[in-house]
């Protein structure tokens, strides 16, 4: 999953005449969702946005110090599949891209799962329109734009399996030790057996 964030003093979307949401400061976020993403991506992603400090603290005016949810900003998502674009010469390929069906529903979870984090979401978390031709206007604050990609370990992380226990060491020398008493009770044993013969002989 990829997503540009752009700190924006506004920002909106339009389709047709339509204004499908608009923000004023905060930020907006071009996503583009690849055939590989799954719930994994959408809540490793939705959590670094919220967390993204790339705002002046409210208290302090410290630049570069606070996220969204200190400075109660906005966050404008707009779907964008051409961020899974590869290069091929000068023609650009989309197979990267998840297919239209499947990216509706990964992109509407997307935005639960976001929404569920930000409160008053109804207001401060507003939307272009999947599918559409759009036309975003943004209003960018420095300019700041940063570039966040999901790492590829979420999508193959695996169980590692439990390592196996070590023994109590005190354990180990008091097994060794036990162990040598019954060979050295073995032995004797076998050495009087052999003493005894030869008396009989003699």
């Amino acid at each position: 999953m990829k997503a540009i964030v752009q700190k924006v003093t506004k920002a909106s979307v339009t389709v047709g005449d339509r204004c499908t949401g608009s923000i004023g400061q905060g930020m907006c976020v071009l996503l583009g969702i690849s055939t590989k993403d799954t719930d994994k991506e959408i809540e490793w992603m939705a959590n670094k946005l919220v967390k993204l400090r790339i705002f002046n603290h409210p208290d302090t005016d410290k630049p570069w110090d606070a996220d969204l949810l200190q400075c109660k900003f906005g966050i404008l998502i707009v779907s964008q599949f051409t961020l899974q674009c590869v290069l091929k010469g000068n023609k650009p390929d989309f197979h990267n891209a998840m297919k239209a069906e499947q990216s509706e529903l990964m992109y509407n979870k997307f935005v639960q799962v976001l929404k569920s984090k930000i409160p008053n979401s109804d207001t401060l978390v507003q939307e272009g329109e999947f599918g559409a031709f759009m036309q975003v206007h943004i209003q960018n604050d420095g300019p700041v734009t940063i570039p966040i990609e999901s790492p590829e370990s979420l999508s193959t992380q695996k169980v590692k399996p439990a390592k196996p226990q070590k023994q109590n060491n005190k354990n180990q020398g008091k097994k060794k030790v036990e162990s040598s008493e019954v060979a050295k009770d073995e032995t004797d044993k076998v050495v009087e057996q052999v003493t005894k013969d030869l008396d009989k002989k003699l």
